[in-house]
């Protein structure tokens, strides 16, 4: 029986009002509606098989919906910055790469007061939270050069069958990425030019760290289960996976820009995207986590295993086999190795941190003058680290309606840590989220958030400044 325009017309527009009240319902924080639980099941009915099919069947269509989001919100051209890489030489992305509403200019945006930007929908799209890959499935997802590197080295595969990264590499950090060591500066790059792994970690590592700390590096190389890798029929790789490893995102010590969402809030739409944060310089950092704000990169350690590695969901990392660290013998060995990776070296800046003259550029100079006054960078990331080991509330979404983005709510972030800035420019793409591409992006965001009316030459003289860091 076919149905009538106006039953299909009344069909869709039933549906479309469904979507707006759950969005409202949401972005008001409403309690669960009936049936939605914190947990995930625990029993799983429909055969790996099954469940393999259905999810590559799905692939495509999810990828594309991110895709699609991507490339609206943002200019992913290849385009190098001219006279600067990263440490190890690989090029940084030039220029704001958030795309603006039509009809508008970043001076029009910042001469209107965020209730005006709000009311007239003209903030922009890439200044939103950035949604997972697939928000309402989730879980760790790794971009193909670590995939390839690690199938190469350990013959272990972090490829699921159901989803694959998103960002394009061009605004990822450089891989491998250098590893610094407070204990050994006159070394450099320790890693020297490859991907730690425990393939590798003894040869290179012998020598130089002392036992302690070598079983530490040891077991931050080493796959334990994981959410989406394990060996249940609840995983998301086609064959029993030994697991994940510390150092998988945190690459070298580093990031390789890996995603995830926190584990520390419900429900599922509203959980925040998380881009691997570096741990360079841990030892000078005193909260861990994005949000969590734990007070020792122990407790940070033994709570990503525990907690982190399984979505909070202590039930199912024991169905999943975690691996429970033993706090003496263990995560302390573990902790003592991450609080020796060092920042990158900058050599235009001084013992306080602050630009040398006699090495910087004039454009280097005055985007120092504009990040310590006009721009207000230092009221939060204060010198030699460029952090204030506090946590902040931008209140971003005070420009914005909250909205349902890829079944995600965009809505308000609440407070964030202040990370260091110190080797910044090896760290894209930026925010907690990952949704400002590149430096460029993120002087455009935060001039508009904090008002400070910078000219496009003092943003430009920002970048630059930023880039010495």
């Amino acid at each position: 029986m076919s149905l009538s325009k106006r039953t299909l017309s009344w069909m869709a527009l039933t549906a479309a009002t469904a979507l707006v009240s759950l969005t409202v319902a949401y972005a008001q924080q409403l309690p669960p509606q009936r049936g939605e639980t914190s947990y995930m099941p625990v029993d799983i009915k429909e055969p790996f098989q099954t469940t393999l099919a259905r999810m590559k069947a799905a692939q495509p269509a999810v990828q594309k919906r991110q895709a699609d989001l991507l490339a609206e919100r943002y200019d992913l051209a290849d385009r190098a910055a001219s006279g600067v890489t990263m440490t190890r030489g690989k090029p940084l992305q030039d220029g704001v790469r958030v795309k603006l509403p039509a009809g508008t200019s970043w001076d029009q945006l910042a001469g209107m007061t965020p209730a005006d930007i709000r009311e007239r929908n003209l903030f922009p799209k890439g200044f939103y939270p950035l949604p997972h890959p697939n928000h309402p499935e989730g879980g760790m997802v790794f971009p193909k050069f670590e995939i390839d590197e690690l199938k190469k080295q350990e013959a272990r595969d972090l490829t699921r069958f159901d989803l694959d990264f998103d960002i394009p590499d061009q605004f990822m950090p450089e891989f491998p990425p250098p590893m610094f060591l407070t204990t050994r500066p006159d070394l450099g790059d320790v890693s020297q030019g490859k991907l730690v792994t425990i393939d590798n970690y003894y040869e290179l590592f012998s020598g130089i760290l002392n036992p302690k700390q070598i079983e530490g590096l040891r077991l931050l190389l080493t796959p334990f289960p994981q959410q989406q890798f394990n060996q249940t029929e609840d995983r998301r790789s086609e064959k029993p996976s030994r697991g994940v490893a510390c150092f998988d995102c945190h690459a070298n010590g580093h990031t390789n820009g890996a995603t995830h969402q926190v584990g520390d809030i419900r429900p599922q739409a509203f959980r925040h995207r998380i881009e691997t944060t570096s741990l360079r310089g841990v030892n000078i950092q005193r909260l861990f986590g994005s949000q969590r704000a734990l007070k020792t990169v122990e407790d940070f350690t033994e709570f990503e295993q525990r907690g982190a590695y399984f979505d909070g969901d202590p039930v199912i990392a024991t169905k999943k086999g975690v691996n429970i660290l033993e706090r003496g013998s263990q995560v302390h060995f573990m902790a003592e190795v991450q609080e020796i990776l060092d920042f990158p070296p900058a050599p235009k800046l001084d013992l306080l941190g602050r630009l040398d003259p006699a090495k910087a550029t004039p454009a280097e100079l005055r985007g120092q003058e504009i990040f310590f006054g006009k721009g207000q960078c230092a009221a939060c990331h204060v010198p030699p680290f460029y952090t204030d080991n506090l946590m902040h509330n931008l209140q971003a979404e005070r420009f914005y309606k909250p909205t349902l983005v890829n079944n995600m709510v965009a809505t308000a972030d609440g407070p964030i840590k202040t990370f260091p800035l110190r080797g910044i420019k090896d760290s894209p793409p930026y925010m907690h989220d990952g949704r400002l591409l590149t430096l460029d992006d993120t002087v455009e965001f935060f001039n508009l958030v904090l008002g400070t009316k910078l000219s496009q030459q003092e943003k430009q003289d920002l970048v630059q400044f930023l880039r010495t860091l």
